[in-house]
């Protein structure tokens, strides 16, 4: 059976996307990171919630702040990639749930009073919403470096508040040379699926 999306599109967004490890020096505009988070936005999420915080490292001093805040072996591609986005999920979320969620307005108190509550759903679904940024970066013919080797509480500290929580830091640009590590192996449909 087929998909509805055309062979080109699927091997752009998964067979033959990758992590990429380098990038050239072409920029990454504030134009084209509009129009992926104006594409990611309509990815589903519990209640129609959006925790995820999308924070652009630009500057060159905030993308020296950000390094010394890397696993050693991703220091080198944090410091050369055209831009990096740190995402984190806003455990504050549920304050735009009226607006959000307007034929139940009641979810916000319902269900999101209790903050440990707001926490694992702002994780859950911020991460939803990363994987989304991800396939976005690969829509607009760009690569993504996404990493989870980092200093999470120095990011936190140096870049946000007590109110989000860093889920990764996400290299973005146009792949460079030797951009890629050989595909690694997945699972098979059986080894995944199972029928009950």
């Amino acid at each position: 059976m087929s998909l509805a999306l055309d062979p080109a599109a699927q091997d752009l967004l998964f067979r033959e996307a990758r992590t990429a490890n380098t990038f050239t020096d072409e920029p990454v505009t504030d134009e084209q990171v509009q129009a992926i988070y104006d594409l990611v936005k309509y990815g589903p999420t519990a209640f129609n919630q959006t925790p995820l915080r999308i924070t652009l490292v630009r500057s060159p001093e905030a993308r020296e702040r950000l390094v010394k805040h890397m696993a050693e072996g991703n220091r080198p591609k944090t410091a050369t990639a055209p831009l990096v986005a740190i995402l984190s999920a806003d455990n504050e979320f549920h304050e735009e749930l009226p607006a959000l969620l307007p034929h139940f307005p009641q979810a916000k108190d319902m269900f999101f009073a209790e903050r440990p509550v707001r926490e694992q759903s702002a994780m859950l679904n911020a991460a939803l919403q990363a994987a989304y940024f991800i396939v976005g970066v690969r829509a607009a013919g760009l690569a993504a470096g996404p990493m989870t080797g980092l200093d999470f509480a120095g990011v936190q500290k140096e870049f946000l508040d007590a109110d989000h929580t860093p889920l990764m830091v996400v290299n973005i640009g146009k792949p460079g040379e030797d951009a890629w590590f050989p595909r690694s192996p997945r699972l098979s449909f059986d080894e995944v699926v199972t029928t009950v």
